[in-house]
């Protein structure tokens, strides 16, 4: 159960999608008989890893690769799947109508292996924050009065607070988070993640976390410059991050911008950037302009997208727009914005003046996600409506194709380096990685159990790394890219 609190007021939120059937203090299996060794060095690896871990050869020889003890459970895996299907409820804001939806997906030929398992921890572990939900003062009043329960007063309705959308139904509400970019690689050995309060770093190669940045605690900036609108800040509850070329950027559910330098101790910028009652910053980026001058970029709920240089941490523009704007992405070149919302409409802006070019239609609902292929053509977006769809911006009066997820929002959106592949990440459960050498018509299936926090790739398109929310078995998950090794390969 997930706990919310409103001043002296605790609400208990029932989440039918909890894993509580699992104990906090299952024991894990440890396959690790001789015969399925192949290696000294698995042997080492597998007797000195902590046995909430999972690696690859226990997966082999059988182990759930998040450790979940099936064989002591009343149901099997395959159950468990069906039973979540079957009761996840996807979220619309735009109650449009979606049968033939289905007509426009591609038919995928899903069963491809394309990253191979490789490692799962819970020695550091992806969290979403536990929001602040606040209620009128009626609301209130009347829940402390026992004259009535929230989710009774409210049965049936829907509303937004800030990016949370919060549904009652029967005798539970359920939260919703729309913001999942809380995990950044930045090469296959290191990883970025949030953890509660605390930026986390988790060196693959050593099996080792450390934590980076907290957040609870006072963060006061650095750099001191006049004119530089840099303020002290506390208990930040960061919604979205990013970490490219040695800075790590952040932003919170108050507005807040928090930048720091990885090489450098304490906070080099942060700030409230917004502080109206809309404020969270919804996305964050990295990126480099047409000039090749380094920017960060910040998305607001106040349907504001503010530019900074990433140097002096100095704002350069702000660009408004109709509606929240709950995600944003340059293009390579740095000459073209993708702008997404709480819209069915998409935008095509110019990175540099944010004077809009274009717009992207066929979308049912909102949109959370986007990402440019390497090649600057292809725009891929993730919505509501549970696709993504392929844009070509040469030709932006429709879309190439539109690729569809099992039971939810498309939450993120990652390409490789090199462009070979596509990830696409769900709310829960589900990461497909789409193969768009085959025009994205092979994929591969990632199946687990828990809430997506982000998911990213290694600059070097070798590891693909996951991070699952949840309260028994958070984790991270790495995955390494399989390559096919031709006999005439071999041939020297």
């Amino acid at each position: 159960m997930d706990h919310f609190h409103n001043n002296d007021l605790e609400y208990v939120v029932n989440d039918p999608f909890e894993d509580d059937f699992f104990s906090e203090d299952e024991p894990q299996r440890n396959d690790d008989s001789d015969d399925a060794m192949n290696s000294d060095f698995e042997d080492d690896f597998v007797s000195s890893k902590p046995k909430t871990d999972t690696s690859a050869l226990e997966a082999r020889n059988g182990k759930d690769i998040q450790g979940i003890p099936w064989e002591r459970l009343n149901f099997t895996r395959d159950k468990y799947r069906e039973t979540r299907l079957k009761q996840y409820k996807n979220y619309e804001n735009l109650s449009r109508p979606r049968f033939e939806l289905h007509k426009e997906c591609l038919e995928v030929e899903k069963g491809k292996t394309f990253y191979d398992f490789e490692f799962n921890t819970r020695l550091v572990k992806s969290t979403i924050v536990h929001f602040q939900v606040e209620t009128s003062s009626l609301y209130t009043h009347l829940c402390l009065n026992d004259f009535i329960s929230l989710p009774e007063l409210v049965r049936g309705m829907e509303f937004k607070i800030d990016q949370l959308y919060v549904r009652f139904l029967k005798d539970a509400y359920f939260v919703h988070a729309l913001l999942r970019n809380l995990l950044w690689a930045t090469s296959k050995n290191d990883v970025y993640l949030m953890q509660n309060y605390s930026v986390m770093h988790w060196s693959s190669l050593l099996w080792r976390g450390k934590e980076v940045l907290n957040v609870a605690k006072p963060v006061a900036p650095t750099r001191q410059r006049p004119g530089l609108l840099s303020q002290s800040l506390s208990r930040v509850q960061i919604s979205t991050m990013a970490v490219k070329e040695n800075l790590m950027v952040a932003g919170g559910f108050q507005g807040e911008l928090i930048c720091k330098c990885l090489d450098q101790p304490g906070v080099a910028f942060c700030s409230k950037i917004t502080t109206g009652e809309n404020a969270i910053t919804n996305a964050v980026d990295v990126y480099r302009n047409h000039n090749g001058s380094m920017r960060i970029m910040a998305a607001n709920n106040d349907a504001q997208v503010r530019v900074f240089d990433a140097e002096t941490f100095a704002s350069l523009n702000c660009f408004s727009f109709d509606w929240s704007v709950n995600n944003t992405s340059v293009s390579p070149d740095g000459k073209l914005l993708a702008v997404l919302g709480d819209s069915a409409e998409c935008l095509i802006a110019d990175a540099n003046s944010g004077k809009v070019t274009g717009s992207l239609k066929g979308h049912l609902d909102y949109s959370f996600s986007s990402a440019w292929h390497p090649d600057g053509l292809i725009l891929a977006t993730g919505n509501q409506d549970t696709t993504c769809r392929l844009w070509d911006v040469r030709n932006l009066s429709q879309s190439l194709a539109v690729l569809k997820g099992n039971m939810g929002a498309i939450r993120a959106l990652k390409f490789t380096s090199d462009g070979k592949f596509l990830a696409m990440a769900e709310p829960a459960d589900f990461v497909h990685v789409f193969d768009t050498q085959s025009d994205y018509l092979k994929c591969q299936e990632i199946d687990l159990f828990g809430e997506i926090a982000g998911i990213s790739f290694s600059p070097d398109t070798e590891a693909l790394f996951v991070g699952v929310a949840d309260r028994t078995y958070g984790s991270l998950l790495e995955f390494n890219r399989r390559h096919y090794n031709f006999y005439l390969d071999s041939i020297f």
